[in-house]
């Protein structure tokens, strides 16, 4: 059976940049850290920089060639991993066609996340990539001082997953090969560049307003529980911000539960009565069998399962939809609004965990980011992308319009 998510790790270097150049490549699975593939070649004179992409592009071939769905692909060249993510410019004409066949690669999985990590976790890689430079030299390696061993501790998160701005991104990287710039690839991160908020397209992520659920904290997913009284109050009350935020928008999208519709139809009303338009990837995760209870009675019912819940975001509830399925339709459903929106303003109206994972993604943070941000019934984030994958996240969890609503 083919493997849906693997690690690949990826080094490269030369002996003299330019000098004699190789590269390594390991793909492993990301649960044992059993060694799936090795790659390694000389690849005679070149620079580091090139070398690191052709290692990167090697890994990505093997975890292809191994029928991977996802890749966490973790290098300790931080030019190739900011270039990759977007969030650096490559200006040096000898990557360009290097960077696009690896964003010809990326396109080929379900998601590819890209990760930057100290070359001490890398040294299995790093060693393949040695050997290659002492053949490229001419040398014979020392085995015994080079060879990688065949399973190392298995891999650690160091960062989150790209965001959708971030795989448009990679579009530009395929297209790099037509541009023109400078030639020092020891670029400064683009996300530094101040942007014209006009160009990007904005969305404004609402929570939906309190339900009988909320205010007992029990698990509320698929279970169409409706606004209380309260949550009605909260819902007019972020509708007033909403379009004191943003007087005109383009469209107003909603998870189909009705504690999104109903708050969704209150911002609308504000609005001047814009269309509510319906998008099921919104809507909430399914908690299963944990569904209307609360944590602790969950912990007494499942206290093994709510660790391996709580441990990985690829867990799902008995039953239920893990957090990895989530964030996948919701990259899904903001990459679709963008490019039907682009440079306009769009409120969406979810749940707690879309939201948190759209931010987890627009911030580039861990999965331990989903249990330590707090988000308010009613709260409000901003979140801003641009077409070259540029993210900049405004505001989180908003709530001054709640003051007062009993």
């Amino acid at each position: 059976m083919a493997p849906r998510v693997v690690v690949a790790e990826a080094d490269g270097g030369s002996r003299g940049n330019p000098g004699p150049a190789g590269y390594g490549a390991v793909v492993r699975d990301p649960d044992t850290g059993e060694v799936l593939a090795e790659r390694s070649e000389s690849i005679g004179v070149a620079t580091n920089n090139v070398a690191e992409y052709r290692g990167l592009i090697a890994a990505l071939e093997a975890a292809a060639e191994l029928g991977a769905a996802e890749v966490d692909a973790r290098m300790d060249s931080k030019l190739v991993v900011e270039q990759m993510c977007g969030r650096w410019q490559i200006k040096h004409p000898g990557l360009r066609p290097l960077a696009a066949q690896a964003a010809g690669l990326v396109s080929r999985f379900t998601a590819v996340r890209f990760h930057w990590i100290p070359r001490e976790r890398n040294r299995h890689a790093d060693a393949l990539a040695n050997a290659a430079m002492d053949a490229a030299a001419g040398r014979s390696p020392a085995q015994a001082a080079v060879a990688p061993p065949r399973v190392a501790e298995p891999p650690r998160e160091v960062a989150g997953p790209d965001s959708p701005a971030r795989a448009r991104a990679r579009e530009v990287a395929a297209r790099a090969a037509s541009t023109s710039t400078g030639t020092d690839p020891a670029t400064a991160p683009a996300s530094w560049e101040p942007r014209p908020s006009f160009a990007a397209t904005r969305l404004i992520l609402v929570r939906h307003g309190e339900t009988a659920y909320t205010a007992q904290r029990r698990y509320s997913g698929r279970g169409d529980v409706p606004l209380s009284e309260r949550g009605l109050g909260q819902a007019r009350a972020a509708a007033a911000r909403v379009a004191a935020l943003a007087p005109t928008v383009a469209a107003v999208v909603s998870s189909p539960l009705s504690r999104c519709t109903a708050t969704a139809e209150a911002i609308a009303g504000a609005l001047g009565g814009a269309p509510v338009r319906r998008e099921d990837d919104l809507v909430e995760c399914d908690f299963g069998d944990w569904e209307g209870r609360t944590f602790a009675e969950v912990r007494e019912q499942w206290p093994g399962e709510m660790d391996a819940w709580l441990a990985s975001a690829r867990v799902a509830p008995p039953g239920g939809e893990s957090f990895a399925a989530v964030a996948e339709r919701c990259r899904r459903a903001v990459d679709g609004l963008c490019r039907a929106y682009p440079g306009e303003t769009v409120v969406v109206v979810s749940h707690v965990s879309p939201i948190k994972l759209v931010l987890r993604d627009a911030l580039a943070a861990g999965d331990g980011f989903l249990h330590r941000l707090f988000l308010d019934p009613a709260g409000i984030s901003v979140l801003d992308t641009w077409p070259d994958g540029g993210v900049a996240v405004r505001s989180v969890n908003d709530t001054a319009h709640l003051d007062g609503v009993g």
